[in-house]
């Protein structure tokens, strides 16, 4: 893993990574819970370090095939602990600091290093799956301060209903609108329509810029 991951392929690797896992947190979610959940969101943290976070480092102990598997359980454990403690609205902070600096330095790979490739056509996508997975830790943490915030999730535990929040949040953001789940709150419906605004905008602005400079790139003969 520690020589495949670069700055040349690093998001083909999330991209394909961030599908799988989110595929595989629907596949726990249906047929199981507790643990499993949990190392499927460890997993996506790790995989998200290994990806953005530790390019600059080749020797960083967790992009060994070892390395990944031990890292995954340490965060499991982590996120398990907080939880028990009562610190599941600290646990949820975490990971909103993480997932938007990980979408931050993605983003700087993206716009400011070099030209545009296939590898950062791929990281746009991989900044507009983070983009849902920070407005699901925003929708958690206001279910979770306010429970009468959001129509739908039942009252379990923090790491059960994520996976909720999860969907509803890329529904939201693709502007699907199910209407299974629905806000209630003031300010969830702010935030529910202010995705669904920055979802469109981006693929509109952001990725079709780039895949135009792209295709311009590969064409410097014409007008």
């Amino acid at each position: 893993m520690r020589k495949k991951v670069t700055e040349r392929d690093n998001f083909a690797f999330l991209a394909v990574a961030l599908v799988l896992l989110l595929s595989s947190a629907a596949v726990v979610d249906q047929f199981a819970s507790g643990n499993w959940q949990r190392l499927v969101q460890a997993a996506t943290i790790v995989t998200l370090a290994i990806a953005v976070w530790s390019l600059k480092n080749e020797r960083a102990w967790y992009r060994t095939g070892i390395g990944f598997l031990v890292a995954i359980v340490v965060v499991a454990v982590l996120g398990q602990a907080l939880d028990r403690v009562g610190l599941e609205f600290a646990h949820l902070g975490i990971l909103l600091g993480f997932f938007t600096l990980t979408a931050w330095i993605a983003a700087r790979q993206v716009l400011f290093t070099g030209p545009i490739d296939r590898n950062k056509i791929l990281g746009a996508i991989c900044i507009y799956l983070l983009l849902g997975l920070i407005w699901a830790v925003l929708y958690a943490m206001i279910a979770l301060f306010t429970p009468t915030a959001f129509n739908g999730p039942a009252a379990l535990p923090l790491y059960e209903i994520f996976p909720d929040y999860v969907y509803f949040s890329f529904v939201s953001l693709t502007t699907l609108g199910f209407g299974d789940i629905t806000p209630v709150a003031p300010v969830t419906r702010f935030l529910v329509y202010a995705e669904a605004l920055v979802g469109q905008f981006y693929l509109a602005i952001l990725v079709a810029s780039l895949v135009g400079v792209r295709i311009s790139g590969q064409h410097p003969n014409s007008p």
